[in-house]
């Protein structure tokens, strides 16, 4: 299984800073590769070179250990880069949830200054129908008022 890290975030994992990681890549210690302008190395042959198996001429039972804690290593990271990829997937679902979910705001907000612009279109429409009805109103109110006094003055003068 080959994991490729950026140099920094490998940097971070196995707590070297860069200038060795550079030297170690120089002396052909690391796998690199180049992508978009950005370096990535080799994780798990990278951390062999980092932490190598020591071999050991005193027993069988050294041996295991450290072959034992070079798989315990291998794994732990293995791990590490399992649970980074689905934080990473984590964030991606999130990110693509609360663009959805602006889209729909966006789309609302839309729908919301459209039914304003008709409701004040309409209140417009009704102030001036109102303002109309008023005008008429006052209009045969006068006309009332002179037929009234025409009619008394009739009245005054047949009497």
């Amino acid at each position: 299984m080959q994991t490729w890290l950026e140099i920094e975030e490998f940097s971070k994992l196995v707590h070297l800073d860069i200038v060795t990681i550079e030297d170690m890549i120089a002396r052909g210690k690391l796998h690199v590769k180049e992508e978009d302008a950005k370096r990535y190395i080799e994780a798990s042959a990278g951390t062999n070179e980092i932490m190598p198996m020591q071999k050991s001429t005193q027993t069988l039972d050294s041996e295991i250990v450290t072959l034992q804690g070079a798989n315990f290593i291998e794994k732990t990271i293995g791990t590490i880069l399992g649970l980074h990829e689905k934080v990473m997937d984590a964030k991606d679902e999130t990110l693509d949830a609360l663009r959805s979910e602006n889209r729909f705001l966006k789309e609302a907000l839309f729908s919301m200054q459209e039914l304003y612009d008709e409701d004040r279109k309409v209140v417009e429409s009704l102030t001036k129908q109102l303002e109309l009805t008023q005008e008429e109103l006052e209009f045969t109110r006068r006309k009332y008022k002179l037929m009234w006094n025409k009619a008394v003055d009739n009245y005054k003068k047949e009497n």
